[in-house]
């Protein structure tokens, strides 16, 4: 079996290690976290695409490396992370549950009162690291108009399987899934 899958983000090239999720599906594993270069590549590349947005949105996980370098990068002073459960400091919490392909279990996303006032009435970019079955981004989505807020786009780094085809997103990339022998699955 095929081991790695090499790609080219943001002109950098990675090795990206394959796993088995299924007897006959394999996905190539995209960690942004503890990758300097990348992250920031990322984030100047992704913001050179968005469109004009009052504060960006992600889900607790891999991509707040990535949130942070465009918040940084961009000027902006706060952006809002969807928690994967509610935190005492969380006041009114509104929550939408999900189902990614690298989690095993449903999780839930939520925000509070603070997390809603700040999108009330803005524009919205929603900001993850893969977009792959599209339920991570169905969940912020689901937030976002419990806010009141309005998105304007939906932006990832990669674009994995028939996300790629998907023309609600803006990504760098497309990420095949592969099979058992770790072909890419066209």
């Amino acid at each position: 079996m095929k081991k790695y899958y090499t790609i080219e983000i943001a002109g950098l090239k990675r090795d990206l290690q394959l796993f088995k999720i299924s007897d006959n599906l394999s996905i190539a594993a995209f960690i942004i976290f503890g990758d300097v270069e990348i992250t920031k590549a990322s984030a100047a590349k992704l913001l050179e695409l968005a469109p004009e947005y009052d504060i960006l949105i992600t889900a607790d996980g891999k991509s707040l490396p990535l949130i942070y370098e465009m918040a940084a990068q961009h000027g902006d002073s706060n952006y809002i992370v969807a928690r994967k459960t509610p935190k005492l400091y969380m006041e009114n919490i509104v929550s939408s549950t999900t189902k990614s392909i690298t989690t095993a279990n449903t999780q839930t996303l939520c925000i509070g009162q603070a997390e809603m006032d700040a999108m009330k009435g803005k524009r919205v970019l929603i900001v993850d690291d893969v977009i792959s079955t599209g339920e991570t981004l169905t969940s912020l989505e689901k937030l976002i108009c419990a806010a009141e807020g309005t998105i304007v786009g939906k932006m990832a780094i990669l674009a994995e399987g028939s996300a790629k085809d998907r023309d609600d997103i803006t990504y760098l990339a497309p990420l095949p899934l592969f099979d058992k022998d770790g072909i890419a699955i066209k």
